[in-house]
């Protein structure tokens, strides 16, 4: 379902959310060519990072979970060049048979320099994530084309108040906004909205309580299970909940809202409902292909 006048857009295949597979959102992924059964898709040619066309080709420099189902990868690219927060990257493997895969992740760093991160949870039934959790390490190259996207971004140079909210692996391109502001030392107030199944669902869960502050209030929602000795009971995040502890409208805030589909489209029906201009509610959802 659209929601009238509020931007959004698809990353069909999940985060890095295959974000753009699953690893957080999935934004414009596609797969190129038709999937042969039997074929198995591993990591593209080494081709000692050289840049093919627009792609690049990225080395990993280093992996690390974030939840039983999810790493961070820090990937050296030499020509990046840098992003803004909030970009994307697409991320191509190839087959043996010459058969090639291609998903769009989120980027969870912002700023210049040729490293980046992405955060992948895996899918499944996909056909990247399994790969790039499971079996992707420190040395293997990766096929990178980016950074893509210039809407759901956000500058240190905005001076207005901005809400983020996160459904699961939705956090990582909204980390790489949460980094871009402290590393700026921007003084836009930030608010930050975190809804995850339980505990162990969190990303970057260490930065994120280091990173907040009187300038950074952070609302954690858990839909199965919460921490032992919380105080609210787990439930969905709601119109009532997002009222009451979210930047009112009064302030004219950007939104961020990143996440499952019908989590977005929810929470994206519910801030225009309390009094958010449609306009000033930018989303990112995740699903579908991996």
């Amino acid at each position: 379902m659209a929601i009238p006048g509020v931007s959004s857009a698809t990353r069909e295949a999940r985060p890095a959310h295959d974000r753009r597979e699953t690893g957080a959102r999935v934004t414009g992924a596609h797969v190129a060519g038709t999937r042969e059964t039997g074929t198995q898709v591993t990591g593209a040619p080494a081709r000692s990072g050289r840049s093919v066309g627009d792609w690049k080709l990225g080395v990993v420099a280093a992996t690390r979970a974030e939840t039983p189902s999810a790493r961070s990868i820090l990937i050296d690219v030499p020509g990046w060049g840098g992003n803004v927060a909030g970009q994307h990257v697409d991320v191509r493997l190839t087959a043996p048979d010459g058969y090639t895969a291609v998903r769009s992740y989120s980027v969870a760093t912002a700023g210049a320099g040729d490293r980046i991160e992405l955060a992948v949870d895996k899918l499944p039934t996909g056909e990247v994530s399994p790969y790039l959790v499971e079996e992707l390490e420190p040395g293997d190259e990766l096929e990178l084309r980016g950074p893509l996207g210039g809407w759901f971004v956000w500058r240190p140079t905005q001076p207005e108040p901005v809400q983020l909210i996160a459904g699961g692996s939705g956090i990582v391109p909204l980390m790489a906004m949460l980094r871009a502001h402290a590393a700026s030392g921007s003084a836009a107030p930030f608010r930050l909205l975190y809804s995850v199944r339980a505990p162990e669902d969190v990303f970057f869960r260490d930065e994120l309580e280091a990173l907040s502050s009187p300038s950074l209030d952070i609302t954690w929602v858990y839909t199965r299970a919460a921490p032992v000795g919380w105080t609210t009971s787990p439930g969905r995040v709601t119109p009532e909940l997002l009222a009451a502890t979210t930047l009112p409208a009064r302030d004219a805030p950007m939104v961020f809202v990143c996440g499952p589909t019908a989590f977005v489209e929810s929470v994206a029906t519910w801030l225009v409902e309390i009094g958010h201009p449609a306009a000033s509610v930018k989303t990112e959802r995740f699903g579908g292909l991996s």
